[in-house]
């Protein structure tokens, strides 16, 4: 099965000669402009991403990718100050710097799919985690259980649930669980989050004044604190 990379560059001329070069060498390559849609859609072994993008920054969408994959990232930039390497590397693998050769593109790319390989190897994934308090989230078949009973969330009730039990004691604003959940950059309707975070607390059965799972950090948004067993 081919390796499949993950291309998010707005910059059409850029992006063919990339995706070409690495068609050649055999991997599958998909080309986006935005990414998190993308990327949630589907498996990738790697991510490369453009710093200076219209809609979503590729430091906003290493961000968001983060909080749900290790999978390797390599930032390519014109941004090529030593403190732009250093901001870039604080979410990405590697950075490349534009202008770059090809053979130095492969060479990079090449080694992070190695190394993603040797991590995948001895890496434990975690199908199901279980809390104090009756919660069991099954993370492979993507339920939650309260007390043995099936709870019926929505599609963006569990991810709100995902992003925040992954990133267990991570304050998240309303305005990042609106990116990560509902992928998109804009941030319009504060309503939308709060209206689905009171739904999900009323399934979990958790108090806003006495919670066991996802806190109100009051003037900065949620987190989520539940123990695991």
């Amino acid at each position: 099965m081919l390796q499949q990379i993950l291309l998010v560059e707005d910059d059409y001329e850029i992006a063919r000669i990339i995706k070409d070069t690495l068609t050649k060498e055999g991997y599958h390559v998909i080309l986006a402009t935005t990414g998190l849609h993308d990327f949630k859609q589907n498996g990738f072994d790697l991510v490369l991403v453009d710093w200076m993008m219209p809609e979503m920054d590729g430091l906003t969408l290493i961000e968001h990718i983060r909080l749900e994959s290790d999978v390797p990232i390599i930032m390519i930039s014109a941004r090529n100050t030593d403190t732009d390497k250093v901001q870039g590397l604080q979410g990405a693998d590697d950075y490349l710097a534009k202008p770059f050769s090809l053979e130095e593109l492969k060479a990079r790319v090449s080694s992070q799919l190695r190394r993603w390989q040797r991590y995948n190897k001895v890496q434990q994934v975690t199908e199901m985690d279980v809390y104090a308090h009756g919660l069991k989230i099954n993370w492979a078949k993507n339920i939650a259980e309260l007390n043995d009973i099936d709870l019926t969330l929505t599609q963006k009730e569990f991810a709100l649930l995902k992003v925040l039990a992954q990133n267990v004691g991570q304050i998240f604003t309303k305005e990042e669980l609106y990116i990560h959940v509902w992928q998109q950059s804009s941030f319009m309707d504060t309503n939308t989050v709060t209206v689905h975070i009171k739904s999900l607390r009323e399934k979990l059965q958790d108090s806003v004044k006495t919670p066991h799972f996802i806190q109100t950090v009051w003037g900065k948004g949620y987190r989520f604190i539940g123990e695991i067993l």
